[in-house]
């Protein structure tokens, strides 16, 4: 028996080469087909925390595929009560924190002086051009500062629970979250490129058809 952990984003990146279809719902229908098919071969789990972000993304949350896809598959939290993982593990956590601040910091003073720069002697703006001058000097710099805190990092609750999960259920985590994937492993997880993840499941229903 298999386990895998699916982290939301799955459905939704069309360019991570899951090979399920080509756009959200045909991925869902077409993994709660092949979930059905492998109930004696493979289980698929998600903490409630990322089905609660897969709904966010539809505006119709009673539609029958998705009532399909969430009974097919099991919704569980990690006992947080019996995890135990190194400390080694949280002072990478920290450090990474750290680092990560201290460049957000630099980029908030690089946009600062490049905007300061541009606007520098300048009064005959009116209201309206300063919002539209400044406006793109706000995009950039939170655009920067994102990347900088956020890409390749656990950013939310619902990450640590993917890993924690699949760190008890000793499950596949599959994510295109490069961010999720890096942590796993320094949690010593095993890990499922999504890009993978469907020649997994072709090659178990063959298995389970001979």
């Amino acid at each position: 028996m298999e386990y895998f952990v699916l982290d939301t984003n799955l459905f939704f990146n069309m360019e991570a080469g899951l090979s399920l279809g080509q756009k959200t719902e045909e991925v869902v229908i077409n993994l709660t087909k092949i979930i059905k098919q492998l109930k004696k071969k493979a289980g698929f789990f998600m903490p409630p925390k990322a089905v609660d972000e897969f709904l966010s993304f539809f505006e119709d949350k009673d539609q029958l595929f998705i009532k399909n896809f969430l009974s097919e598959i099991n919704i569980e939290s990690p006992d947080l009560s019996r995890s135990v993982f190194s400390s080694t593990i949280f002072y990478k956590l920290v450090e990474d924190v750290r680092s990560r601040n201290y460049r957000g910091l630099n980029i908030a003073e690089e946009e600062i002086e490049k905007a300061a720069s541009e606007f520098s002697g300048k009064t005959t703006d009116s209201k309206k051009d300063f919002q539209i001058k400044i406006g793109s000097f706000i995009k950039k710099f939170r655009e920067r500062y994102r990347n900088a805190t956020r890409t390749g990092f656990l950013d939310s609750v619902t990450d640590l629970e993917l890993i924690v999960l699949a760190k008890q259920k000793e499950a596949f985590l599959v994510s295109t979250d490069e961010g999720v994937l890096n942590w796993g492993r320094v949690f010593g997880v095993k890990e499922m490129p999504s890009s993978i993840f469907a020649k997994r499941l072709e090659s178990l229903l063959h298995s389970h058809q001979e």
